[in-house]
């Protein structure tokens, strides 16, 4: 078993550097100038290529490879989410899940605020926090494949100005390095000072004195101001702002009508969930940190339970006319080994043989399968996401309080949908049969989607 597991993931490392070098070099000659060509040149490439999202073709009807479990019911998920709502254990959660290109769920449960209570639904906004790097990775290939940037270019051919504490480190990073958190800083670069309100731009020039732990591309160190320097390279590549890029290239052309970037654009929702935070009185509602907004590509991102459903669907291959398949194989291929991810929860312990980071993607070995994964967590908020690529599967979870509970929800689904008996052992959560709540979502006629119509909460505000 242990060799199996061993072989497994010594593959996966191959697959991974295969499929970058194979997109370094069969791209090369058609993306950016090359590193001879200075700064303001290169601001000028392809300054339009953001105008205008990719013609829509139509597409080949992808199949899993592998089908789901045949119990696989997500009833019995949403029924798990209401109880976790019922009992308090958080204010209000969303959850979307998908299957071969279809939405299977996509629900809203609880309330957005415990002092002015409204039910959230599918259209409730939660704040993604990290999940957003993935948001991020896409962009990038995006102009990858236009031709604007290249996995390879250096970071100083966009940000001249930009420096480490070793001038020659800071020469060596590429694309590639800052979206696979591979810059050389220790883990966590500066974010205390984030959190104290210094400003991205400030944060950013103080990189120049802070430590670091090893050459760059050769270490894992996670980030979250030196990861949003890919930002400030889409705009020195194209002349269009970060918020404005993933605006025309991701939400729009994906559906995904009520995602936002920053504080603006969560507070200008029609309905968003609010922050919570546990006292000993219970759920107190907070006003949201700005901190994190400032490192958009890091974790900028609003979204709802709708819109999640449109990414995983995108994500798991099924809108080759946005995501191309190979763009998709790039981002979810792990480039840097993370064997701390392992450790850190008892799901990962026993699930996982090997974990790593792609391009703004987590890229775990679960029970034998590739498992493509972020988390998410601000104050108030937290979330996960994640993809079985073989079977075309994805779930994403958000919950607006400060809770580990609901993060059993995700290994519980995974588990079933890969026919691993579980039972709860992840989820800490009693409840009825899976038809007490959710009744009526499955009485949809002949060739309706079930969950897909969901809109409304079923959780009682008191």
């Amino acid at each position: 078993m242990k060799d199996d597991a061993t072989r497994r993931q010594r593959a996966y490392w191959r697959v991974g550097a295969t499929t970058l070098l194979l997109t370094l070099t069969l791209g090369s000659t058609a993306q950016t100038p090359g590193a001879g060509a200075d700064a303001s040149t290169v601001a000028t490439v392809s300054a339009t290529s953001l105008d205008a999202a990719p013609p829509a073709a139509p597409a080949p009807v992808k199949q899993p490879e592998i089908p789901l479990a045949e119990d696989f019911d997500p009833r019995f998920f949403e029924a798990a989410a209401q109880q976790l709502v019922a009992d308090q254990r958080v204010p209000g959660m969303a959850m979307a899940i998908v299957y071969n290109g279809r939405v299977l769920s996509a629900r809203g449960y609880g309330i957005t605020d415990v002092q002015a209570a409204e039910p959230v639904d599918a259209h409730t906004v939660f704040r993604l926090a990290s999940l957003s790097k993935g948001f991020a990775g896409t962009l990038a290939g995006l102009l990858v494949n236009d031709g604007s940037i290249r996995w390879d270019s250096k970071l100083t051919q966009y940000l001249p100005d930009f420096r480490l504490r070793d001038p020659s480190a800071a020469d060596r990073i590429t694309v590639a390095d800052v979206l696979s958190h591979r810059v050389g800083l220790r883990h966590h670069s500066l974010d205390r000072d984030l959190e104290q309100y210094v400003d991205y731009r400030t944060l950013t020039r103080r990189l120049a004195n802070a430590p670091l732990s090893c050459q760059p591309g050769t270490c894992y160190g996670y980030q979250n101001i030196a990861f949003s320097l890919i930002g400030d390279v889409a705009f020195a590549a194209t002349g269009t702002f970060y918020s404005q890029a993933v605006q025309r290239r991701i939400f729009k052309p994906l559906g995904m009508n009520d995602a936002s970037l920053g504080l603006e654009g969560i507070q200008a929702s029609p309905s968003w969930a609010r922050p919570h935070v546990r006292t000993r009185g219970g759920w107190v509602s907070v006003t949201p940190k700005p901190t994190y907004y400032e490192v958009a590509p890091a974790a900028g991102v609003n979204a709802s339970a709708s819109d999640m459903a449109q990414w995983l669907i995108a994500q798991t291959g099924y809108r080759p006319d946005v995501l191309p398949a190979p763009l998709l194989a790039t981002l979810h291929s792990p480039l840097v080994q993370t064997p701390g991810e392992m450790r850190s929860a008892a799901w990962r312990r026993e699930r996982l043989s090997s974990a790593g980071y792609g391009l703004g993607w987590r890229v775990y070995d679960y029970s034998g399968h590739q498992l493509v994964y972020h988390g998410g967590a601000v104050q108030g908020y937290r979330g996960a996401i994640a993809m079985l690529p073989e079977r075309g599967f994805g779930v994403a979870v958000l919950w607006n309080g400060e809770s580990a509970v609901p993060a059993g929800l995700l290994p519980t689904i995974l588990d079933k949908a890969i026919g691993v008996p579980s039972g709860d052992r992840w989820l800490d959560v009693d409840f009825e049969e899976a038809t007490l709540y959710v009744q009526s979502n499955y009485d949809n006629g002949p060739g309706e989607n079930p969950g897909s119509n969901a809109s409304r909460a079923t959780a009682s505000p008191e």
